[in-house]
């Protein structure tokens, strides 16, 4: 197997090289409806994805790193002389089909999710859960602030908002490595991450509307701000009230129905239409996903499992789905981060305290705990990693606009990617290290 490794390698640098080409064709004609150019586009995104996804698993590293850096380095081929891909990713058919990812990942997200347990985490996870929004996003906004005196105070916000959600995938993982998911450190980490996305996504959809109202040209009011958190948490409130409802139906519906794949139908029915509602609500769609996939539970659709028990679960059914879009959407995010910026020793400076504020902001969420005997210091540091969540809210500060000017600009892009594949990279090994420091630090008692 050692001697085919060369040999796979070889096949794979022939294969990208044949496909410059006719990606450079896809580049230069955008408007054309020649799928080859897409279909070229997809193997070399998608066989880099993998590669870089097995490099850093093998590291025992998140995988989305890898598919981050792969983009990267392919949108930072130009540098080196070769601007084959230069426009790859401003296709319209790999942007459709990255935003498709994003919805199917926090779609995802939310059914993992228990909805009735964040009701039952306790003060603690829900303190700590505000503290980890509030600090990162002053600090932030200060720090942006302080580098970019020109930019406008909302943008600065902006950026505060990307430093608010904890990737809770990351830490799970860890914490499930090490046996401690059900310790108390472990509860209430996990519990004030999934608070703390709920909250990121109600402030990423306040801060998204306050900038539309500017651009538009609406000046900015706490009346404002208030319709727009209002609006906010009763879209949330109402999906999570009637979504129960209408899941119960849509699925006792499609139970009456004969043929093959009801459960994944409803499912990706459920997701699209929510997020389609939060859309029209003037919400990222992103938010509608999330909502769907925490009302639905998995008593809404035991007639459909009856039926076909190999399709028991919608995550299982989701998984091709996530495994082909979503690593396209995280090869798009780092095709968008250009390195040249880097020469500048400002975007250096920038990107290196961003990191630090994102780190003590989630330090600042520690001092939540109200449990006497908890590790704080492993609460904060269980907060620290943003991962696919900084990258999702950094992709829609992209496209938001004010008088003309980008919200998020080159330089602000890839010091925030930057910050994303730092704070995600440092939390494992260092949560690791404290909870392994201090195996002791919670009793038998504290654990089930």
């Amino acid at each position: 197997m050692r001697l085919l490794r060369p040999v796979r390698t070889a096949l794979f640098i022939a294969l990208a090289w044949n496909l410059v080409p006719t990606l450079a064709h896809a580049a230069s004609d955008p408007h054309g409806l020649d799928v080859k150019p897409v279909l070229a586009a997809f193997v070399l995104i998608l066989v880099g994805a993998r590669l870089g996804g097995a490099l850093f698993e093998r590291l025992s590293l998140p995988p989305v790193l890898g598919e981050l850096m792969v983009g990267v380095a392919l949108g930072n081929l130009r540098l080196v002389g070769v601007h084959a891909l230069d426009g790859l990713a401003a296709d319209p058919t790999l942007r459709v089909i990255a935003e498709l990812g994003v919805l199917f990942l926090l779609f995802d997200v939310g059914l993992e999710s228990d909805f009735a347990s964040m009701l039952q985490v306790g003060s603690s996870s829900l303190l700590v859960a505000v503290l980890g929004v509030i600090a990162p996003m002053v600090l932030g906004y200060l720090v942006t602030r302080a580098f970019f005196p020109d930019h406008s105070g909302l943008a600065d916000w902006f950026v505060g908002a990307t430093l608010c959600a904890t990737s809770v995938g990351i830490t799970a993982r860890v914490l499930n490595d090490l046996g401690r998911t059900r310790s108390k450190v472990g509860r209430i980490i996990l519990g004030a991450a999934v608070i703390d996305d709920v909250l990121g996504l109600v402030v990423l959809a306040v801060v998204v509307g306050v900038i539309g109202a500017a651009d538009r040209g609406v000046a900015f009011d706490a009346g404002s701000v208030g319709i727009i958190v209002g609006k906010a948490v009763l879209f949330l409130g109402a999906a999570v009230a009637v979504g129960r409802w209408l899941s119960k139906r849509v699925f006792a519906f499609a139970a009456r129905m004969h043929g093959e794949g009801l459960l994944l139908t409803g499912a990706i029915a459920m997701c699209f239409g929510f997020a389609w509602l939060a859309g029209v609500a003037g919400l990222a769609p992103i938010v509608g996903a999330f909502s769907a996939g925490l009302v639905m539970e998995d008593v809404h659709f035991r007639d459909l499992v009856e039926r076909d028990p190999h399709h028991s679960n919608v995550r299982t059914l989701l998984h091709p789905l996530t495994t082909f879009m979503v690593p396209v959407f995280f090869v798009i995010m780092g095709m968008g981060v250009d390195l040249s910026v880097f020469g500048k020793a400002s975007v250096l400076g920038f990107a290196a305290v961003l990191t630090v504020a994102a780190i003590a902001g989630k330090q600042v969420c520690s001092l939540g705990v109200l449990e006497r005997g908890v590790d704080r210091l492993a609460v904060g540091l269980g907060m620290i990693p943003r991962g696919e969540v900084g990258l999702i809210f950094a992709s829609i500060g992209v496209a938001l606009h004010i008088g003309g000017e980008r919200v998020i600009d080159d330089e602000v892009y890839s010091a925030v990617v930057a910050m994303v594949a730092l704070t995600t990279l440092l939390t494992p090994p260092l949560l690791m290290w404290r909870l392994r420091r201090r195996p002791g630090s919670e009793t038998a008692a504290d654990v089930g």
